[in-house]
């Protein structure tokens, strides 16, 4: 009778496991431990910032990703204001910031605090237009960022997230996924380091087919790690399992603007006549 209740529960177990495989194959797939040299969140201070246009989810992302940083062990505070910018004191404490502000007005002021705390030592990390596309006339931001959303050609469409590097610890492992959600057409830093790509078609604007531009990339600023991940148009786009790996991985990588060494690369899209 014993041995008859074990068989059925090994087949119970087998049966669940092959379910949960079968309805996200990709979760099986997505292989976290790739990760390991990544600074930990441990006791870490983040700051999530959110606001602007509501078409974005920046509520809805801040309240999705905040209690997967606590679980990992940060210490995440959360502002609807991008006055807490200007408090430079608060602003030296933290280790990373969180920003999901989409097409917003930033103040002089305000702006100067953010790109200060960068410049000192503190990552900011973000997604699609929270970071990619939140203050359209500010340059100096956008310098800090790397890039800046120009369109999304068909809007919210299928396409592929392309891994370029898996040599990097945020990428290792990761394999090419496919995501419905904006494919973001940017204007980018081309001295990035880039982690992943996407590659347009023309089935919405025939001048870029074939266009292939940066979905994830990392970079400094100042003393500062910057990370950004292009996908994000909801926050249910990292129910994806490599969407919220990369992100986690992006984040943790960030975190260690204060701690970490800086890390060296000159990678030019647009190599000069006397690079090596």
């Amino acid at each position: 009778m014993i041995n008859k209740i074990y068989s059925v529960s090994c087949q119970l177990m087998v049966l669940a496991f092959f379910f949960l495989c079968t309805v996200n194959p990709a979760a099986a797939s997505v292989p976290s431990d790739q990760a390991d040299e990544l600074p930990s969140l441990k006791g870490k201070k983040v700051l999530m910032v959110w606001g602007g246009w509501e078409g974005h989810e920046p509520r809805q992302f801040t309240e999705k990703i905040k209690p997967h940083l606590e679980k990992l062990g940060a210490i995440v505070t959360v502002s609807d204001s991008l006055g807490v910018y200007t408090n430079e004191k608060l602003m030296a404490s933290f280790d990373l910031i969180i920003q999901s502000w989409t097409m917003g007005q930033i103040s002089g002021e305000q702006e100067k605090g953010l790109l200060n705390a960068v410049r000192n030592g503190a990552g900011i990390a973000g997604v699609h237009g929270g970071l990619g596309d939140s203050f359209r006339n500010n340059p100096g931001y956008q310098y800090m960022v790397g890039g800046q959303w120009v369109a999304h050609p068909g809007g919210v469409i299928d396409h592929t997230v392309e891994i370029t590097n898996q040599n990097d610890p945020v990428t290792r492992g990761i394999k090419d996924f496919k995501i419905k959600s904006e494919q973001y057409y940017l204007h980018v830093d081309p001295n990035m380091k880039v982690l992943a790509t996407t590659t347009f078609n023309a089935d919405h604007d025939d001048w870029i087919d074939g266009a292939v531009i940066p979905v994830v990339w990392k970079k400094t600023y100042g003393k500062g790690r910057v990370f950004y991940f292009a996908v994000g148009h909801v926050a249910k786009d990292f129910d994806t399992p490599e969407a919220m790996e990369i992100l986690t991985r992006g984040i943790r990588w960030a975190s260690g603007s204060k701690y970490l060494p800086k890390e060296e690369w000159v990678s030019p899209v647009y190599p000069g006549k006397n690079s090596k």
